[in-house]
């Protein structure tokens, strides 16, 4: 049931007419990306059979120079042209980064005269791309699991037949028929049929749904034993499911803070490696020793451990219901201290028990909980689990509901055994001059809806949302754990009810009753003075989320929240907000660990170069040791680790 805002606060007020998630998938931006990855392993392959062929040639046959060099020519021709010529083009654009070494590297080889050096470094530029791209690409596998889980038809009723039509073609308004078992290919309101649904996989939420005829559906669910016909409330493309992959596409496109320092540190590396390459070969006059520096030098380890990392961490937080829409929150994060926590459905479950039920003097309790439970089974609003649950402790039988209908801030309404029910909020009782509404018991705080039966006043129901069981040992653990040095509740609620919850879970700072403008401003001032972390769950907490340094949504209440937020928790948990710090704390060593550490190896080997310890082809084999260390330790990021939470 829908209640209006005023009545039982605004948190746990949800709209089932929205659908949730996103969008077209980038054809063309996919479709470069596995261009370049081809071309790359295609590079490396070349490269790998020329090295091979060279040393068959020259150690096995023994042929002439002239013969055994033959593909170490090809090769450089063919694999190092395209890479000098893309190092070019950086380089006109002002780009200085580490991968420049290797241009400088390959032209030096061939003006030395040695082309076996100059091939291992073609290896090396041409198979660092593809080892990242395969990197990334696996890290991004949930992306394709998403893709592949929606389907590419419809059966859409015409006249009195049905025919299958592409999701392109859906439109506003559409009939369409959902077989057993068949995905629900866009957002809709049931029309005929009766069945269950399953809406896990989008919600997070382990059960299944009743639907029946006004139910709301969504895409993604997968449909149960029953066929059901819907009329369609949002195209395809702008339904939940299809909201979700554009939330997943967008993680891969933004340039993290993180990744942006690797590139900063390669613009100071590469200076670096030429001047120790210039000092080498003017303190021995031998020009071999630059080219030994600037190979062992190239490529540096953070052109491929850092973006490996943050996608491996975007590909583990979507493996754990966290959908990391914005990679900037994940080096955020870290640095926030003040944590600003919305109530109901962050702090509580958004899933309160019913505590009293008051009844008009003309009707029986155990009918009115009857009908009015039946009528619930329908609606996925947070007081509807609750009369639900009281009448199942009670073992009373629930007859079907038809003619099911509900909108948001109107109520619910329905028809049950014969009974015409309305399901509301007091305002709205009064504002319908229903009968008998001047029985209605004083207010007494809380939450609380009223059911009309047959256009007479029958009962009021009131709720308590307890807190989630890990509220009180998040709360406690933010300081001690994650340096948090301020925590609030903002929140819509009335004061009593704030103040209640703030109690149980040991928060001192509380701002209740906050309209969403209000707690705009609250969060603004936060923000201000340091970097905040906004977690709500509410249509309402959509500006204040945008307006901290880090938004978070819980569940999947609303369309605007999730794309306010720039991380989306599926599951309605805190322990998911605190495995996301872990990951993200988690993350940085491990980026920072490879690119470092690959950094300093690398150095340590220009040294011995500059010494005149490593030749060129030495230094090219040991340089692509060190690289594929540096990227083995930055896939850990996208492997669970032993302890991802500790609330």
């Amino acid at each position: 049931m829908s209640l209006p805002l005023a009545d039982m606060g605004s948190e746990p007020h949800r709209d089932r007419s929205e659908g949730m998630m996103v969008a077209p998938s980038n054809h063309s931006a996919d479709f470069l990306s596995a261009l370049r990855h081809r071309k790359s392993l295609v590079i490396a392959g070349l490269a790998i059979a020329a090295i091979v062929l060279h040393l068959v040639l020259r150690f096995g046959l023994k042929t002439a120079a002239e013969t055994y060099r033959i593909p170490l020519l090809a090769i450089l021709f063919l694999g190092g042209l395209p890479l000098i010529h893309d190092l070019l083009r950086k380089l006109r654009r002002r780009e200085f980064g580490s991968d420049l070494l290797g241009g400088i590297s390959i032209i030096t080889s061939v003006l030395l005269g040695e082309y076996l050096a100059g091939s291992i470094i073609v290896l090396m530029l041409s198979g660092g791309e593809a080892l990242e791209a395969y990197a990334l690409r696996n890290a991004s596998s949930v992306l394709s699991a998403l893709a592949k889980r929606m389907p590419s038809i419809a059966h859409r009723k015409q006249s009195m037949n049905t025919v299958d039509v592409s999701l392109e073609e859906i439109a506003v308004g559409d009939t369409l028929v959902i077989y057993p078992h068949e995905i629900c290919p866009a957002d809709g309101v049931v029309i005929e049929g009766h069945g269950v649904m399953d809406e896990s996989y989008l919600t997070g939420e382990p059960f299944q749904i009743t639907k029946t005829s006004g139910s709301a559906v969504i895409s993604g669910a997968i449909n149960g034993e029953s066929a059901l016909t819907i009329r369609t409330t949002q195209r395809a493309a702008d339904s939940r499911y299809a909201k979700i992959m554009g939330v997943m596409r967008e993680s891969q496109s933004t340039r993290p803070k993180l990744q942006r320092l690797g590139d900063q540190l390669g613009a100071i590396y590469t200076p670096v490696a030429l001047t120790v390459a210039i000092f080498a070969w003017i303190m021995s006059g031998q020009s071999i020793r630059f080219l030994a520096v600037l190979v062992i030098a190239t490529p540096c380890p953070l052109l491929l451990a850092i973006p490996i990392a943050i996608i491996g961490s975007i590909s583990l937080c979507a493996r754990r219901a966290i959908i990391v829409k914005s990679p900037i929150v994940l080096e955020q994060i870290a640095g926030c201290g003040t944590a600003i926590l919305d109530k109901t459905g962050t702090l509580t479950h958004g899933e309160p028990k019913l505590t009293e039920l008051i009844v008009a003097p003309s009707f029986d309790r155990k009918e009115v909980l009857t009908l009015a439970a039946s009528l619930e089974r329908y609606s996925k609003h947070p007081l509807s689990r609750a009369i639900l649950a009281a009448a199942t402790n009670e073992a009373l039988p629930l007859p079907e509901a038809s003619e099911v209908g509900e909108q948001p801030g109107q109520g619910l309404h329905g028809t049950v055994a014969g009974h015409q029910l309305l399901i509301t909020s007091r305002n709205q009782l009064v504002a319908r001059k229903i009968a008998g509404a001047d029985q209605l018991p004083p207010f007494a705080g809380g939450l609380e809806c009223v059911v009309a039966i047959e256009g007479h006043y029958a009962a009021a129901f009131r709720f308590r949302d307890a807190p989630r069981a890990e509220s009180r040992s998040f709360v406690s653990h933010l300081g001690p754990k994650h340096h948090f040095a301020r925590v609030m509740i903002v929140s819509g609620d009335r004061e009593s009810e704030v103040r209640y919850l703030a109690g149980q879970v040991g928060i001192t700072e509380i701002y209740a009753e906050k309209s969403p403008e209000e707690k705009l401003a609250i969060v603004r001032q936060a923000t201000a003075a340091g970097k905040t972390l906004y977690v709500g769950d509410g249509i309402n907490d959509a500006p204040a989320m945008m307006a901290a340094t880090v938004g978070m949504a819980i569940g999947q209440n609303s369309d605007v929240t999730a794309e306010a937020a720039g991380v989306v928790v599926m599951d309605n948990s805190l322990m998911k907000v605190d495995e996301f710090m872990h990951i993200s704390r988690r993350m940085r060593g491990i980026a920072l660990q490879s690119a470092v550490g690959g950094m300093v190896l690398s150095v340590l080997g220009m040294m011995f170069a500059a010494c005149g310890l490593l030749d060129p082809v030495s230094g090219a084999i040991l340089q692509e040791v060190i690289d594929v260390l540096a990227v083995l330790n930055a896939l850990r990021a996208a492997f669970l680790p032993k302890v991802i939470h500790d609330c």
